[in-house]
């Protein structure tokens, strides 16, 4: 499937959303606490998915068969790593944070190869993984050379949030066969997110008793929920609908662009030379993984989609 040139400008705009979403949370913790953050971002964003279901006119997707599908993609998709993520960036800048988090595919691909019977890993797609990982110990080297440190800490955080999404690409298969639109299921995950956050964060973080942060948080807050998340989805699955999986993965490697461009340019962060040393690594394991690059080489016409 080819992209078209509205396909690459929602390619790029998706690339921005996602990225701001890596500085809108760097913005709000500053104030709140990661995991009441997280319970926003959830729960306005199920808010704001509401508007759009019935402007679709699409029905209600609580189906008994699907509610616990649900949960247990929202401790996966989001519970899990946006607590971890936002936890890693009270203690290390946004940029790196994104730039950990492209590794991403490279989980699905592990996780599976391991779950998954038609999922096997092919020759690209292991090269892929070996840059992978050898960016991730550029990234890492420093840190842990000098011994476990915070920083040290929160990049792992960032690689914990990577497997969880790569569990979950997995585990998210299923909705395939439950008749649920792309919004749908979007919307039910974000539910049983923001269902499950109240009790937690209820109990650790006791949000009504903390002082009433600052506008630049409430609106980092509102545009994490309504712009990089609500948004971000209809615009992703906009993208799949029109250019297919393939060129909709490209995303990954744009996104850590648009992180680092914001956090230096707004929150003034600035990353060591290995950072952007093992960002390239790691663009080149998703390249080879995509396979376009090695498929044009040998004259081919078809391209292996990011997993």
């Amino acid at each position: 499937m080819r992209m078209t040139l509205q396909d690459w400008a929602l390619l790029f705009l998706l690339s921005v959303l996602w990225g701001g979403s890596f500085f809108f949370v760097a913005v709000a913790v500053e104030e709140l606490p990661p995991l009441t953050v997280v319970a926003l971002r959830t729960g306005i964003a199920a808010l704001t998915l509401i508007v759009i279901l019935r402007l679709r006119g699409e029905a209600w997707p609580f189906a008994t068969g699907a509610i616990t599908a649900f949960f247990i993609m929202g401790l996966l998709n989001n519970l899990a790593p946006f607590s971890l993520l936002f936890w890693a960036q009270t203690m290390i800048p946004s940029g790196l944070a994104s730039i950990l988090n492209a590794t991403t595919p490279i989980f699905s691909i592990i996780v599976a190869h391991f779950l998954l019977a038609d999922e096997r890993m092919a020759a690209n797609k292991a090269i892929g993984i070996l840059f992978g990982f050898l960016g991730v110990v550029v990234l890492l080297g420093g840190d842990l050379l000098n011994g476990a440190s915070i920083a040290s800490l929160g990049m792992l955080a960032c690689l914990g949030a990577a497997l969880a999404y790569g569990f979950a690409g997995v585990y998210g298969r299923r909705f395939n066969a439950m008749d649920l639109t792309a919004t749908q299921v979007a919307f039910g995950q974000l539910v049983a997110t923001t269902l499950m956050m109240v009790p937690i964060i209820s109990v650790i973080d006791r949000p009504w008793t903390l002082p009433m942060p600052g506008l630049a948080v409430i609106t980092s807050v509102l545009a994490l929920a309504i712009v990089s998340t609500a948004l971000a989805y209809v615009i992703f699955f906009r993208i799949l609908a029109s250019a297919g999986a393939v060129n909709v993965a490209l995303v990954t490697l744009l996104v850590p662009v648009s992180a680092i461009l914001l956090g230096t340019l707004i929150l003034g962060e600035d990353l060591a030379g290995r950072h952007y040393v093992g960002m390239g690594l790691i663009a080149i394991g998703l390249l080879a993984i995509d396979g376009r690059i090695g498929d044009r080489l040998r004259g081919k016409g078809t391209a292996r989609p990011l997993r």
